[in-house]
């Protein structure tokens, strides 16, 4: 495991966790400096130095001239342990690297791909200063209030697998998002979280593939944890939300990504012995685009019908306005409202 708050490869990531252990064994008791200082062998500028990264990585002190320092409230940061005590995975989330900032997670994860990371090796990052979305979109990722994390896999495949394990990312994550928060969140082709029709999730994975075969893959997810309205541009608080607008409560979001990683490895692990079928049935079942009246945006231009289910291959079937029944395997989505089922009952109902 390696907390990159810190630089690695000296004693202080060692501090802050012992620093941590203390403040956790102490139960919300106060320490006094003198007392961390001669505990941890650093100087009191060193205490207050580790105890100021701690709060820039989200966790809340009270401080008193006389009695020290009081560790409030840990639940808003993203902690190493935490995520991993959570973790029930053999590979996914056990390497581990937390960032204070980033520009991109994918960056970092394909970084360590190339130097050979093993399977299941995940960057988390507090802030992203360049989030990649699909197609090139830039994805918002304010420090503190999100989950922006990335992943290596490597799967055995050929690169037809790639739209088969994004649709198994989502699913996971819509799995995980529920049993955390609560959100009734459901998936958009291929791989979007909507709440109430608003997004909250997005899905980004990108394959290196060398004789037709895939040498590795980079999972990015990003999700609106505990983002406010105001947390925003204001172009986007319109077709965006996050869990905790969705909730009324904020999320802890170590104990989020290790949900993940959990559903995310036993979905994996389900689709290697299983094939596609078993994930495509759980994605329909999650899904909020199939039996809508949708619109499909690509280099054809844009086609119009009626989203009818998943292909073999995780392609998007449509019942065109001709009554014919085509595959749909990229581009832009736009799910009409107030569309019906064939049975007259709204969609997702």
């Amino acid at each position: 495991m390696t907390d990159a708050n810190k630089p690695t490869g000296t004693e202080e990531p060692k501090s802050r966790d012992r620093l941590l252990g203390m403040f956790e064994a102490a139960e919300g008791q106060y320490l006094s400096g003198e007392e961390i200082s001669r505990r941890l062998g650093v100087s009191r500028t060193a205490v207050w130095k580790q105890i100021r990264r701690l709060k820039e990585a989200g966790y809340v002190f009270d401080a008193s001239p006389k009695l020290g320092y009081r560790l409030a409230d840990s639940d808003s940061a993203l902690d190493a342990r935490r995520i991993q005590a959570a973790l029930t995975t053999s590979r996914f989330g056990r390497e581990l690297t937390v960032l204070s900032k980033t520009d991109s997670t994918q960056t970092e994860a394909e970084k360590k791909a190339r130097e050979g990371a093993v399977e299941g090796t995940l960057v988390v990052a507090e802030e992203q200063t360049s989030g990649r979305g699909r197609q090139g979109r830039v994805w918002h990722s304010p420090p503190g209030l999100g989950v922006w994390m990335s992943a290596v896999l490597r799967p055995e495949g050929p690169l037809t697998t790639v739209p088969q394990l994004t649709l198994l990312t989502a699913v996971a994550v819509c799995r995980a998002v529920r049993a955390v928060s609560g959100v009734e969140a459901g998936i958009k082709w291929p791989n979007d979280l909507l709440a109430d029709g608003r997004k909250l999730c997005g899905i980004l994975l990108e394959a290196v593939v060398e004789d037709g075969r895939v040498r590795h893959c980079i999972m990015g997810i990003g999700i609106d944890a505990n983002l406010s309205e105001s947390d925003y541009p204001e172009e986007l608080r319109s077709k965006v939300t996050s869990l905790r607008r969705e909730s009324g409560v904020e999320v802890d979001r170590s104990a989020l990504i290790a949900a993940v990683m959990n559903e995310f490895e036993m979905l994996y692990e389900l689709y290697n012995e299983r094939g596609f079928e078993s994930i495509r049935l759980l994605w329909e079942s999650l899904s909020v685009t199939l039996g809508r009246e949708i619109a499909v945006r690509d280099l054809k231009g844009e086609r119009r019908g009626v989203a009818h289910g998943l292909g073999e291959q995780g392609e998007l079937m449509m019942r065109t306005e001709e009554g014919d029944i085509v595959p749909v395997y990229s581009g832009d989505i736009e799910l009409y409202p107030g569309t019906r089922a064939a049975d007259g009952s709204p969609d997702g109902e």
